[in-house]
């Protein structure tokens, strides 16, 4: 059993030199229909995200509805404080208003929005992984300097060991390599 467990591939990993071939590469794996796969480059590649039929995020929307609690959340507690719990009277002012209370709404909208958006994309990505069968490849510490990786990962519905091997080989790469469990 823990042969098994030793030897379990991973995914496929597929090396290129240049831009032009990986975005190729990439069109022809979203095309194959695997989902669970990857582009590693050593800088921002123009098309790459429609190359690779990536959508839009959410981020956006999740930043926006922690931004919108803390807002609310920031007005509530402004009102319940001085409003309700411990009311005092100030030159006849009223115990509670809107306009002194806007600094502290708008730090508790800054603070939620930051937390929504850090644990949004903690758990959007996967987080926490400590480890990933790519960074034991010995070339893929290239994938920071000039060169670019297209991975497979074998948890894809669509991987089989064989028949991705040889698609893998089919997407023009210079090199194919087989990515151990970790």
């Amino acid at each position: 059993m823990t042969d098994q467990l030793q030897n379990r591939i991973a995914g496929y990993m597929v090396e290129f030199e240049e831009v032009d071939p990986l975005i190729e590469a990439c069109e022809k794996v979203r095309d194959a229909g695997f989902k669970k796969w990857d582009a590693h480059t050593p800088f921002p590649v123009h098309g790459l995200n429609d190359a690779m039929g990536l959508k839009e995020t959410r981020l956006p929307i999740i930043t926006l509805i922690g931004g919108l609690t803390g807002l609310g959340l920031g007005l509530l507690m402004q009102w319940w404080m001085n409003g309700v719990d411990y009311q005092y009277s100030i030159s006849g002012k009223p115990f509670f208003a809107v306009q002194p209370s806007i600094p502290v709404m708008f730090e508790t909208t800054i603070l939620f929005a930051a937390f929504a958006t850090f644990f949004g994309m903690f758990f959007a990505n996967g987080l926490p992984r400590y480890n990933h069968p790519t960074l034991a490849s010995e070339r893929f510490a290239r994938a920071t300097q000039d060169r670019f990786f297209i991975s497979i990962e074998s948890s894809d519905p669509l991987f089989d060991e064989q028949s991705t091997l040889e698609f893998a080989n089919t997407l023009g790469g210079d090199n194919v390599e087989t990515l151990e469990a970790v």
